[in-house]
């Protein structure tokens, strides 16, 4: 199950555009280190992360 996530979660980050990195970098830097703290879970918590930014600055980049 762990290794279906974290390919889909690497799936999705290579469909990212560039223009959103800086949302994806915050949010895996946030999310690694939560996901830490939760049960040694940084890998995951980066990924998750990273969409979750990702989704931040796209809904930001929308607004403007």
């Amino acid at each position: 199950m762990i290794r279906t996530v974290i390919v889909a979660a690497s799936l999705s980050l290579v469909a990212l555009s560039p223009a959103y990195g800086k949302g994806c970098l915050k949010g895996a830097a946030v999310g690694g280190v939560a996901g830490h703290m939760a049960g040694h879970h940084g890998k995951m918590g980066a990924a998750a992360g990273c969409m979750v930014g990702h989704h931040h600055a796209k809904k930001a980049a929308a607004a403007k």
